[in-house]
């Protein structure tokens, strides 16, 4: 086998390559996700428990909604960070070739028009829930700490939009003539 047609190196799954910040933003994202949905398994373990044993806890129900909606929301960022978001391929790989050219554009308009729309809309429900001081019956916590995932996902979509605009934009504009090998066996 020659060397020419050896694959480049990967470590854990992950290309070497990658800069310092996409590892950086890999590692938020995903361990953000990763704590949230540990904390999910376990909170549920521990209201299951509970119930068994005949003394439920009040505050498992709502801790439980409130890790789930930081799972989401963060979630949703990380698809972003590896170009998962949902698109009709299909239709846009029936095109002609100079209207999927406007298919990035399209795209990325779209993605960050919503995410700084969500964002903006999160900072200000995270505003009226401070001014409020709305907070959490059975926690006690303000309710700004769910909220806050809003504006926080939405900067993390717009830097992972970006990132994977970076890392996987043959795959994101349907150009299969400039895609990676890893990205052609993806599809």
């Amino acid at each position: 086998m020659s060397t020419d047609t050896l694959q480049p190196p990967v470590a854990l799954g992950r290309d070497i390559d990658r800069s310092a910040y996409a590892r950086w933003l890999g590692k938020l994202t995903d361990g953000i996700c990763g704590l949230t949905a540990a904390g999910t398994v376990l909170v549920v373990l521990t209201q299951v428990i509970s119930r068994l044993l005949g003394a439920p806890i009040s505050w498992t129900e709502e801790l439980t909604r409130a890790l789930f909606i930081w799972m989401i929301f963060i979630g949703l960022a990380t698809s972003m960070r590896h170009a998962d978001a949902a698109r009709v391929t299909i239709f846009m790989e029936t095109l002609p070739r100079s209207l999927r050219r406007l298919a990035l554009p399209i795209y990325l308009f779209c993605c960050l028009g919503f995410f700084a729309l969500m964002g903006w809309t999160g900072a200000t429900m995270v505003r009226q829930q401070i001014l409020m001081n709305e907070s959490i019956a059975t926690l006690g916590w303000p309710s700004w700490v769910i909220g806050l995932v809003m504006p926080v996902s939405a900067i993390l979509a717009i830097l992972c939009t970006l990132e994977s605009l970076r890392q996987h934009r043959a795959a994101i504009a349907l150009d299969p003539s400039k895609a990676t090998p890893k990205q052609e066996a993806a599809s």
